[in-house]
């Protein structure tokens, strides 16, 4: 069965109980679990079950290039993907960070946002390091019972498609997975339906966010860094902006997918989150979902 849940990260300045009765007021199944696993993780689905909600899978992010970090990443790979389960997740997103990372050009990916070039990619080293870690850290989650689902996302090292390719190109095994988000593919320059049908097999879970196409322009012609970009609001609501959802999703469904979508939209320029998650959630039911 497809679940559709609904990203926190709309509501900036609610409560938690607030963000999650307007979450599942607006039609939702469920919102990203928590990954801090500071609270048992029985106690969080019953407090989710509370709103008519269930955890929909977490997000985990790390510095998979960087030598120093491996051994922490590695070492929290089990325990993280048990707290996952406990949810009733059977996925994880897990990402690059970097929005820091200095490029070969001198300015950090956050700054590159949108416009990256082939000149600004890691070095063969670090995609190597990456990778090996990677795959290892996929391998561990799958031995809990959790698939880890790579995340590609503006800001960090893996941006473009030409990155994600070389990057997934080099991991070791199969244990990995992808859980793409449509509108940081769109935000990168790239054709969001060509990469999501050009990886149609290995989607297990998938981000829904969608583009406004001249704001996103606007920041390539200007130079904007990531900040500037999404307060001049280059997320749209689903339907209001690029992406081409049915052309995404009916071939996706045709091939056998069954498992969450989530919606989200970071900055939204409508006047309250519960707006924004309700235009995005009827806009999926004109889709059938």
């Amino acid at each position: 069965m497809t679940w559709i849940g609904c990203g926190q990260l709309t509501w900036k300045h609610d409560d938690d109980e607030t963000v999650m009765r307007e979450i599942a007021g607006a039609g939702y199944d469920g919102a990203p679990g928590p990954i801090s696993m500071n609270r048992p993780a029985g106690e969080v689905v019953s407090w989710f079950a509370g709103f008519g909600l269930k955890p929909a899978p977490p997000y985990f992010s790390a510095r998979f290039w960087d030598p120093a970090a491996a051994d922490g990443i590695l070492g929290a790979a089990g325990p993280v993907a048990t707290y996952v389960r406990e949810l009733g997740c059977t996925e994880l997103y897990v990402a690059a960070e970097g929005i820091e990372h200095i490029a070969p050009s001198g300015r950090t990916r956050g700054e590159l946002a949108g416009h990256v070039v082939a000149a600004d990619a890691m070095t063969e080293k670090e995609f190597a390091q990456f990778a090996a870690v990677l795959g290892r850290f996929a391998d561990a989650t799958l031995a809990e019972g959790v698939t880890a689902c790579f995340h590609n996302h503006v800001g960090t090292v893996i941006e473009t498609a030409d990155e994600l390719a070389t990057l997934l190109s080099l991991v070791p095994g199969d244990s990995l997975w992808l859980g793409l988000d449509t509108g940081h593919i769109a935000w990168a320059g790239d054709d969001a339906v060509e990469v999501c049908l050009n990886y149609l097999d290995r989607i297990r879970t998938l981000h829904l966010k969608d583009v406004n196409g001249a704001i996103r322009e606007q920041g390539v012609r200007e130079d904007w860094e990531y900040g500037q970009f999404t307060a001049a609001g280059v997320f749209a609501e689903l339907g209001e902006g690029v992406v081409d959802f049915p052309a995404i999703l009916t071939p996706l469904f045709d091939a056998g997918f069954d498992g969450w979508l989530i919606v989200e939209t970071d900055i939204t320029m409508k006047s309250t989150a519960l707006e924004s998650a309700t235009i995005s959630r009827d806009y999926l039911r004109t889709l059938g979902l």
